[in-house]
């Protein structure tokens, strides 16, 4: 997850088609064409916490973990790259579309969006969210508008981590790193 998430930084920062470079790299077949998805950053249930447990057994235990720590620090870097290009955008109202890691979850605990809203918090960016599984008006302080329509309207960029049809009729507001649109 994290490499693709590397290669797809690489080549949105140098104007590349990160499509085309993560298919050829998948061209491999040790790699394959599967988990190979850019994203906001991994999450979930599992894997930070995991990863994160793992670099300190290893830590602890004196083990070369030079990938493992490299992985928990590009998660780190992944979220902050995705929240300065959020910004570059000069948005006044940053719309979040789906706190769930993909399409047809449940599961937006540890997701990587709520750090990138933290982030945009602490540089005074208004955020609203679009999240149907939410039944409060506010998540973190943030209003939940329960109306696509109006969330469409509201917000002067929305940003996507994973990239639904609902959103084709305002694309041009979309930010999103989901290259397949594969949810």
């Amino acid at each position: 997850v994290a490499f693709f998430n590397e290669l797809d930084t690489f080549a949105e920062s140098h104007d590349l088609n990160s499509e085309e470079i993560i298919r050829g790299v998948c061209l491999d077949p040790r790699i394959g064409m599967h988990y190979n998805n850019p994203s906001f950053g991994y999450g979930g249930y599992c894997l930070p916490k995991d990863t994160k447990q793992l670099l300190a057994n290893y830590m602890e235990k004196n083990i070369p973990h030079y990938l493992i720590k490299a992985t928990v620090e590009s998660n780190i870097a992944r979220k902050y790259y995705i929240a300065e290009q959020i910004l570059k955008k000069n948005p006044k109202i940053v719309g979040v579309y789906r706190l769930t890691m993909k399409s047809d979850s449940d599961n937006f605990r540890e997701a990587a969006v709520i750090d990138i809203i933290e982030y945009l918090r602490a540089k005074d960016i208004e955020v609203i969210i679009y999240e149907p599984l939410i039944q409060e008006d506010k998540f973190m302080e943030f209003e939940v508008i329960k109306n696509l329509e109006q969330f469409k309207e509201k917000s002067d960029l929305i940003i996507a981590n994973r990239y639904n049809s609902e959103l084709d009729s305002i694309k041009y507001k979309v930010y999103t790193r989901d290259i397949f649109g594969e949810g």
